[in-house]
């Protein structure tokens, strides 16, 4: 079993908090996503695990033990960075059985355990080769394999595709969960990008300012999200958020949103068009082409932007008024503190 606890976790740098009390359990196997802005504490949550970072308050326990005293080398946690970090003058090789050679593991057990994850990470053809001969998404599988040939107890990745295009992001976040699926393996991992989180997770952690906003399944957040910055947070593009009481101007929506809301939320994919007066108006300010979709930009009657998915091959012109309203069980209703209100069912 690889399971990690935090509890009641603090870091404090000088006076500055940025760490707020963290209760976390991670299950053996679960693959966990921390998300959040930029500052948040992902990243400095993921150095505490790790033992760069040590907690100012709490216990961080892994398989049940505390390891706030253990050292980083002793945690049974391998770390894979943004950047690559792999030795330039090295082989791929060479690389990956480094930290084996330093633990004075025997010769033949390095290579056997370096041929198994070159085999694992498809790179079996290019164990002679050097960093440079490889390409972006190549050299961030041979940091993998540098940390699978550790056999490690938990996987920790700080952004780890960061560095790398939008289409081989794309790929590489396909072969991450397929590798989870295949080790079985704890795996907590970093970003920013809320999409690489919904894809990837099996529980997701909404961090901001160093407190846990919510956690919970990609669909949980998705469809039950806590509270205004969560409902915006997750989600491409980002959830619309309408004055209530605009949105009871429209004869659809009005007795689904609660007397003690102060502003609902739409996500731009669960609008519907209706007929005039049953819906909110909104006049088109511009579209953006999506392929099967179209992305319109516009402005309801009292000022407030919103965006809009749309399906089909017509494309409305700009100063164009047209009418939309949404589910019920599509409607997110918050209240004055931004917090979700009962979600409403039909």
């Amino acid at each position: 079993m690889s399971t990690l606890e935090l509890r009641a976790i603090e870091k404090s740098f000088d006076q500055t908090h940025v760490i707020h009390g963290v209760d976390l359990q991670v299950a053996h196997g679960e693959f966990v996503v921390f998300v959040g802005p930029s500052g948040c504490g992902k990243s400095t949550l993921l150095r505490m695990i790790a033992g760069l970072d040590t907690p100012t308050r709490g216990d961080l326990l892994i398989d049940g033990v505390r390891v706030n005293d253990i050292g980083a080398a002793d945690r049974g946690c391998a770390m894979v960075f943004q950047s690559y970090a792999l030795y330039p003058h090295m082989t791929v090789y060479a690389n990956m059985a480094f930290g084996l050679e330093n633990a004075h593991v025997p010769k033949a057990e390095i290579a056997q355990k370096v041929n198994d994850a070159a085999a694992l990470l498809r790179l079996d053809a290019m164990l002679q080769r050097k960093p440079t001969q490889l390409s972006g998404g190549q050299r961030q599988r041979v940091a993998i394999g540098r940390a699978i040939v550790r056999n490690p107890k938990i996987f920790l990745f700080d952004e780890p595709l960061s560095n790398l295009d939008a289409e081989l992001r794309v790929s590489m976040r396909a072969e991450l969960r397929e590798l989870h699926q295949r080790l079985g393996a704890t795996m907590v991992y970093v970003t920013h990008d809320q999409v690489e989180a919904m894809t990837m997770a099996d529980k997701i952690v909404v961090l901001r300012a160093g407190r846990i906003e919510q956690m919970g399944t990609p669909r949980a957040l998705y469809e039950a999200p806590a509270n205004v910055f969560v409902a915006g947070f997750m989600g491409s593009p980002r959830m619309n958020f309408i004055p209530a009481s605009t949105a009871r101007t429209a004869s659809s929506l009005l007795p689904w949103v609660p007397a003690q809301a102060q502003q609902v939320g739409i996500r731009p994919e669960h609008w519907m068009t209706c007929s005039q007066g049953d819906g909110l108006a909104l006049q088109v300010k511009g579209t953006e082409y999506l392929g099967a979709q179209r992305l319109l930009h516009g402005l309801l009657a009292d000022g407030t932007r919103v965006e809009v998915l749309i399906e089909g091959e017509s494309a409305p012109q700009p100063g164009d008024l047209m009418y939309f309203t949404t589910r019920p069980d599509r409607l997110h209703a918050f209240d004055a503190n931004e917090q979700r209100m009962t979600q409403v069912m039909a």
